[in-house]
């Protein structure tokens, strides 16, 4: 064993070195050519090559379908491969093909089966609309082999090569002769209003020898071109002639030949054959501006916090140690003016919030979803959670927050304690059942749109039941545990006592109420995300592969920090106003990033995606809800504990008269 793989996932220069291990599901397959008649010998390698398909999905609609709903060729009575949690939630259904291939042996124009459809049949016609529906929509295969994707490798701009991990079923040409998608590769396809079918597809597997002496060798990659070929003799292919066409107005029966060929050639090591699909995405430099850009703000921010602070904790001790200087007699008046301001408001800053149950079950949550966050991305960013290991980063997301229950029933019932709240009952099932409850609710409603259209996102009725069952069996005990120590603990101790008579607010202007606030509290914390929210939103909707997690975990350091710091400073300049209601106020100005994703996240579908069709467009606002829902507590919760922090800190160490 050499390396760690992968090592392109943003993993430390530390850990590529490593050795001794692979990563789960990760671990290299030996190949061997087929041994002769007689000999019996003990090997530790495999001749025979299997190809799987996956589900197939479009750009232009967000119902993927499993691969047998087109009616291609399929293989009967062999065990589908395990799929885990997450590859359940994102619709993936990986099947067994016949394309099946042995290591070394070159194969031409290999028939695989025939359709055939007879249009006045009911089923038939029902199964050729379908294929032409796909087509139409630009529809895409998703090959595995080896657990690497098939990929379509073609030149685009500036004489760079992208490999695409698909290739469409077809194509088609509009009536007024415009080639539509993979139409325009080829000056064949020319006939209007006709769609042209990819019925053969030249495969080339690379292969990296490991031991030359026994020829023990590793595929690296495998690499395909989609072809159409009507075929003379449909049964007896010969691979030539013109192009599979489909006149969209034929009526009578048709076949459709299915044809592969198949090639061996030598190729880099082993541990490098995801390099030549992740250097086919620029993404780099765009990603280093972001960061750059991101780190800007923080230091504006950290340098506007740490002169409140310091000038805040100098003109203290300048008052009470009553230096006889004219410096200090300045900043003593100074401060005397400051008595009108957040000094003023101490025996009502930590005066319970209106709302206060509410506002605790959203920390509970929110902490709940930040540790979850934190935790998975440090993992995807050691490269454990790679795309290569399929599924893994959404099963670990799901897994970490059903076992994260108990910090969320803490947090809330200590805060909802230290609010005065007397219903713990009440706290308790809310915040096991309030925010995970809404955000079932949603992606119930999205499964039945997927279960009406026949799509393979559609979650199986046992997958469902199994999601239900961590949550009421895990989730809410542990919730109710965390609770239970909550509520047994001390309330949080204030550094200043409350009032009893609430002190009133003086009229306020207009960046000081509490809307224009909250709407600029949101703007700098989106600014640091948002380059990086157009590659994660691409690799969801346009399905393209997203593999950047060491800047993801660097951009959610910086989310993180941006967020606290916007939050701090807005809350002092409020406080300075005499207004001391910041409990909401500080989960809402940064939660109000949420807001901006979400304008953003519209945007992004009128402008960047092709997605056409109702259902298709419910599914993607849908969805899109829950992720707004999830950052606004993510966010939100941030916001507040940092606000917290940076208000019981000057109320302590300020001595107030």
């Amino acid at each position: 064993i050499k390396c760690v793989k992968p090592n392109n996932w943003g993993a430390p220069s530390l850990l590529r070195q490593a050795a001794g291990f692979y990563l789960p599901g990760l671990a290299p397959v030996s190949f061997c050519e087929k041994p002769s008649e007689g000999d019996e010998s003990a090997r530790e390698c495999q001749d025979k090559i299997e190809l799987f398909v996956n589900r197939l999905d479009s750009v232009e609609s967000v119902l993927p379908y499993e691969y047998t709903a087109f009616d291609f060729c399929t293989v009967d009575a062999e065990k589908r491969p395990s799929e885990n949690l997450g590859q359940v939630l994102f619709g993936e259904r990986i099947e067994p093909s016949p394309y099946k291939f042995s290591f070394k042996q070159k194969e031409e124009c290999k028939h695989v089966c025939t359709k055939s459809y007879n249009t006045e049949k009911a089923e038939d016609k029902a199964n050729l609309d379908f294929l032409k529906k796909g087509m139409l929509l630009n529809y895409q295969h998703h090959w595995i082999v080896d657990n690497m994707p098939v990929t379509w490798c073609y030149d685009v701009e500036d004489n760079q090569k992208f490999c695409n991990p698909g290739f469409p079923i077809g194509c088609y040409v509009t009536e007024a002769g415009r080639p539509k998608d993979a139409c325009v590769v080829n000056s064949d396809f020319n006939d209007k209003d006709t769609f042209y079918i990819f019925n053969h597809v030249d495969i080339t597997i690379y292969y990296h020898i490991v031991e030359s002496e026994t020829a023990v060798a590793r595929l690296v990659a495998a690499k395909m071109e989609p072809k159409s070929y009507k075929q003379a003799k449909p049964d007896t292919p010969d691979c030539t002639g013109p192009p599979m066409s489909l006149s969209n107005k034929f009526k009578g029966e048709i076949s459709i030949p299915y044809t592969y060929s198949v090639q061996f050639l030598q190729n880099i090591r082993w541990a490098s054959r995801w390099d030549y699909i992740l250097e086919s995405m620029p993404h780099t430099n765009i990603q280093w501006f972001s960061i750059m850009n991101s780190l800007v703000i923080v230091l504006f921010l950290s340098g506007m916090v740490a002169m409140i602070m310091l000038r805040t904790l100098h003109k203290d001790i300048a008052r009470y140690n009553q230096m006889d200087s004219v410096v200090i007699n300045v900043l003593y008046c100074e401060d005397a003016q400051e008595e009108f301001g957040w000094k003023l408001v101490h025996g009502d800053v930590f005066r319970p919030p209106r709302k206060g149950m509410l506002l605790s079950v959203f920390l509970g949550s929110g902490t709940q979803i930040f540790i979850m966050t934190f935790v998975t991305l440090f993992f995807a960013c050691l490269g454990f959670l790679s795309p290569a290991n399929r599924g893994a980063l959404m099963t670990c997301a799901v897994v970490l927050w059903v076992l994260l229950g108990t910090p969320a029933g803490y947090v809330a019932a200590r805060f909802y304690k230290s609010f005065g709240g007397e219903k713990w009952k009440t706290n308790v099932l809310l915040t096991a059942f309030l925010c995970p409850g809404v955000v079932f609710a949603d992606f119930f409603l999205m499964n039945l749109i997927l279960w009406g259209e026949g799509s393979s996102a559609a979650m199986p009725f046992g997958t469902l039941v199994a999601i239900l069952a961590l949550w009421f069996c895990i989730s809410v005990p542990l919730t109710f545990i965390g609770a239970y120590f909550g509520f047994k603990k001390a309330s949080i101790e204030h550094p200043v006592r409350t009032n009893q008579i609430p002190r009133q607010i003086p009229e306020q202007s207009f960046y000081t109420k509490p809307l224009p606030g909250i709407v600029m509290g949101g703007i700098l914390p989106f600014g640091c995300i948002f380059i990086q929210l157009f590659f994660i939103l691409n690799s969801i909707w346009s399905h393209q592969m997203y593999y950047m997690f060491g800047f993801l975990f660097l951009v959610f350091i910086i989310l993180v920090i941006t967020c606290s710091e916007a939050t701090i400073l807005l809350c002092y300049f409020h406080l300075c106003a005499e207004d001391y209601h910041w409990q909401w106020r500080s989960f809402l100005t940064s939660g109000f990033t949420a807001a901006y994703f979400l304008v953003y996240a519209v945007h992004y579908f009128f402008s960047k995606l092709q997605i056409t069709g109702l259902a298709s467009t419910i599914l993607y606002f849908g969805y899109t809800m829950i992720m707004a829902l999830i950052f606004f507590l993510f966010t939100g919760t941030i916001g507040f504990f940092a606000c917290f922090w940076f208000v019981t800190k000057i109320y302590s160490v300020v001595k107030v008269d």
